[in-house]
């Protein structure tokens, strides 16, 4: 296993968000962690990519704790795009992408051909060559994401978290950034693991979901095993029911309207 999380704890200030959770990531597929707004799922995305220390249990990356990791060494194998990331004004797709390269930069080992390939490859992945020189405040809202995550290719890693990466997008640009994860996830055989609200997108484009509530796992495993209707009432607290997508075939979630 390259990422998993046992008995973790989680919090910030006074307040637990995360008690004794246990996650493992199952190596070269696509997971959708889904649960309502507060359970915990940006807080444990957050834990897995080291930019949260566990209060208790622990993060393991590769087998080993990842918070005695040298971030360096952590951005090397893994990639995180955070919620409604920022750059500064101005900056193209280019100058974000070549951020990418940065974790393999030492004073010893300065740009190279190699990270020329990186920037080149992460651009052309996403669609973007033809838009690197063009500033990332001109760029349609699916673009910008795109860029980012050109930038978190370049880093070279594959194992990928992605925090609600399709965030105050219409559907157009929604399906844009999934289809681009799931190409990710074919073309290299990455491990992705994202945040997201939307049941349905989550259910087409993930190979396995893990449903939260409260801090804790509910249920993790395929699509068809997690949304049901008796799991939406439970974590969800909404009657609905469950169809087969008549297009991808997964399950496709019809709200009726607030469980009572």
């Amino acid at each position: 296993m390259r990422l998993q999380a046992a008995a973790v704890k989680l919090g910030y200030g006074e307040r637990t968000v995360v008690d004794g959770l246990d996650l493992v990531v199952e190596p070269g597929t696509v997971t959708a962690i889904i649960g309502p707004n507060g359970c915990g799922k940006s807080t444990l995305l957050r834990a897995l990519g080291r930019l949260l220390k566990p209060r208790g249990g622990e993060v393991l990356l590769d087998g080993k704790r990842i918070d005695r990791i040298p971030t360096r060494e952590v951005a090397k194998v893994l990639g995180l795009l955070p919620q409604a990331p920022t750059a500064p004004e101005g900056l193209t797709v280019a100058d974000l992408v070549v951020r990418g390269r940065h974790p393999h930069q030492t004073w010893y080992r300065q740009w190279s051909s190699d990270d020329e390939a990186a920037v080149s490859e992460a651009l052309a992945m996403t669609g973007l060559a033809d838009l690197a020189e063009r500033p990332l405040d001109e760029l349609s809202g699916g673009q910008r994401q795109r860029a980012w995550i050109s930038m978190a290719l370049a880093q070279g890693t594959d194992l990928l978290l992605l925090d609600e990466p399709t965030t105050f997008l219409d559907l157009a640009h929604q399906v844009e950034v999934l289809e681009l994860v799931r190409r990710l996830h074919q073309a290299a055989d990455r491990t992705i693991v994202m945040v997201l609200h939307d049941l349905n997108l989550a259910a087409r484009y993930a190979d396995r979901l893990v449903a939260m509530r409260e801090g804790r796992v509910i249920i993790a495993g395929a699509p068809h095993e997690v949304l049901t209707e008796e799991l939406l009432r439970e974590v969800f607290e909404l009657d609905a029911k469950v169809i087969t997508d008549p297009v991808a075939g997964t399950p496709l979630v019809i709200p009726i309207g607030p469980h009572r």
